[in-house]
């Protein structure tokens, strides 16, 4: 679904990427409109994903590869005896401390993406077979990817929500803009 993308976006190519992530982020945040943190949490499908776990796996990863490209660690480190809490809220985590969060994770995505003398600099990768075989991968790259990544997780909102009730993305957007669809 195309969102209005800002004229300062047009032309240029940084902010036309900011502008793709952006507007993939708008669709998961979209799909949390109105619930209840139970129905975040809820699980409708035959798959193992909430919107809740979905909100939060998202904030993370975008954090851990802005943290990469800056060659620092991500700020939780995932092996195989945590993976899955990067898919649930855990303690006193909630849809609001994600999102506001995740505010915080897009701003400094915007921040680091605009500051790079240029989108072709290149990042080393952990030699990990999930990762690249190149070992190292551009600021332009890294913005395609999560664009990639954020995109296909907005996908499996969509499905979430209009299976908890029915909700699709074009009525959850004229609902974000006090609209009505259809």
């Amino acid at each position: 679904m195309v969102t209005h993308v800002p004229a300062e976006a047009r032309g240029d190519e940084r902010g036309a990427l900011l502008a793709f992530i952006e507007e993939q982020r708008g669709g998961i945040r979209r799909a949390l409109l109105g619930l209840t943190e139970e129905q975040a949490a809820s699980k409708p499908s035959a798959s193992d994903l909430s919107l809740s776990g979905l909100l939060k796996h998202v904030a993370e990863t975008e954090q851990s590869w802005i943290a990469r490209a800056k060659q620092e660690p991500p700020a939780i480190h995932r092996d195989p005896s945590n993976w899955h809490e990067t898919f649930q809220l855990m303690g006193d985590e909630t849809v609001e401390s994600q999102l506001a969060h995740w505010e915080k994770v897009a701003a400094e995505t915007e921040a680091y993406v605009r500051s790079v003398p240029s989108l072709d600099d290149t990042f080393p990768l952990p030699n990990d077979p999930w990762f690249p075989p190149e070992g190292r991968v551009s600021v332009r790259w890294l913005c395609l990817h999560l664009i990639r990544e954020t995109a296909r997780h907005a996908g499996h909102a969509d499905i979430i929500r209009e299976s908890l009730d029915g909700a699709t993305a074009f009525e959850l957007v004229a609902k974000e803009q006090g609209t009505s669809w259809g």
